[in-house]
């Protein structure tokens, strides 16, 4: 067979794809990074007439090269969360307004074959428009976050990727120095809010795109 890590991947994600969409989410296939960020542009913001957009925190985001993209498109009101120029209160402020933009964008810290999103948030904010807000939602997922069930998740979770976005936020936690879950106490603990979101509700409202690269932790 010529090529078989490339079709075991496709294979793997049109599997993921079926058990999403039999869980009321529409997903698409993506084979780059910049395949997903024209997906989104061209295929989904048209679609659903979007006027207002905000996003969680999400490395994905970032390498699609849609936050470049978006936040400076005239045509939309943005909530600029990333913006470092406004901090503080007025930050947290933005991110409340961000619950009930058009369009929220964010990644997910892993997704089940079986079709589960999986995540995991200091503040909530990002857990929070994936459940309840926002009309319509936009997961971004490279291939490295697919595993086989919600134990395996949890698993990933909290002995990788929270070890390792606290190590890149020079966050002062257990995590931090011995790469694994401690079930800490610590104040800059990042591990606070749980969201398990088994099905889109109403079906549709969550997009998913799925990327045939490792991207993202």
């Amino acid at each position: 067979m010529d090529k078989p890590i490339e079709n075991y991947w496709q294979k793997r994600l049109a599997d993921v794809k079926n058990a999403l969409e039999g869980n009321n989410f529409e997903v698409f296939l993506a084979n780059t990074a910049v395949d997903a960020r024209d997906i989104v542009q061209k295929e989904i913001i048209p679609k659903i007439e979007v006027k207002s957009v905000s996003w969680g925190g999400s490395m994905t985001f970032m390498a699609t090269g849609l936050y470049e993209a978006i936040k400076d498109n005239p045509d939309l009101e943005v909530l600029d969360t990333f913006d470092k120029s406004i901090t503080g209160d007025k930050n947290l402020e933005l991110r409340r307004r961000s619950l009930l933009v058009d369009l929220f964008i964010t990644g997910t810290n892993a997704v089940t074959e079986t079709g589960t999103l999986v995540n995991l948030d200091m503040i909530g904010n990002r857990v929070a428009g994936i459940t309840f807000g926002p009309k319509f939602v936009v997961i971004l997922v490279g291939r490295n976050k697919i595993v086989p069930e919600l134990d395996d998740a949890m698993f990933r979770i909290k002995n990788y990727a929270a070890p390792v976005n606290a190590m890149r936020l020079d966050k002062k936690t257990p995590c931090a120095e011995t790469s694994f879950c401690q079930e800490c106490n610590t104040p800059e603990r990042i591990c606070n809010s749980w969201a398990i979101t088994e099905k889109s509700f109403p079906k549709g409202r969550i997009k998913v795109v799925l990327i045939n690269e490792d991207m993202g932790l």
